[in-house]
Order: C-alpha cells, then sequence, then structure tokens
C-alpha cells in the first residue's frame, strides 16, 4: 500500500457549539493520508492514473468552507466519507485541529481512520 497525503490543509469554517462560534469562521487544519496504489502512474507518469491530491483539496476546500457543522466529529466524518466515496480511496486517516478551541492547549482536535488497509 502507497500513501498519498496532505498536510496542515487549513479551511476556514463555521464549527461549533457555541453562540460565537456560529457567527465566527474559524480555521481547521487537515492532515490526512489516503491508500492508493501509484505503480501505474509511475510507470505512465500520467495524473489520470493517480489519486489527484489537487482534486482532493478542492472538493475539501469547498466541503468544509460551505459546512456548518457543531462538532468535529460530524466534520471528520463527512470528510472520510467523501475521501473514501467520491476518490475510491479503500482507506484514510484523518487528524482534524482545530487550533485554539481550548485555552492554554495548541491543539485540539480528532484523528480517525475509515476504510480497510491492504498492505
Amino acid at each position: 500500500m502507497d500513501i498519498i497525503y496532505l498536510g496542515d490543509l487549513r479551511i476556514e469554517t463555521i464549527i461549533g457549539i457555541y453562540d460565537w462560534e456560529r457567527e465566527v469562521k474559524q480555521t481547521v487544519c487537515l492532515d490526512i493520508e489516503m491508500a492508493t496504489d501509484i505503480r501505474k502512474a509511475a510507470s505512465t507518469d500520467h495524473i489520470d492514473d493517480t489519486l489527484d491530491y489537487k482534486a482532493v483539496s478542492k472538493r475539501l476546500i469547498d466541503f468544509v468552507g460551505s459546512s456548518e457543522f457543531q462538532l468535529v466529529e460530524t466534520l471528520s466524518e463527512r470528510i472520510c466519507e467523501i475521501i473514501l466515496n467520491e476518490f475510491n480511496v479503500p482507506w484514510v486517516r484523518l487528524r482534524l485541529n482545530k487550533k485554539g478551541a481550548i485555552r492554554g492547549a495548541s491543539d485540539v482536535g480528532i484523528l480517525i481512520e475509515r476504510g480497510e488497509r491492504t498492505d
């Protein structure tokens, strides 16, 4: 199994349960690992034979930027569903960071894996 990843993809969105969070966009930071097989792309040297990380990032920027979830759990689950279903990825690991959510902590967030790893 090969991994294509996106690191520190920052997206502004409405996220949170408090009244003020429903009115002010906050930044969520995504670290994403996606299972794939790069051998065909390595052989052909053609973008159509690989997982297009630009297409993945564009889709997620559009989705997350227009979402208004209360919980990072819900947002994380939906992001993984998009990656698995729309990009034909068998396994994904997502780390979603909601910086500044807790005073005194530099990071807070969630780490989830969905799908099946095929090593």
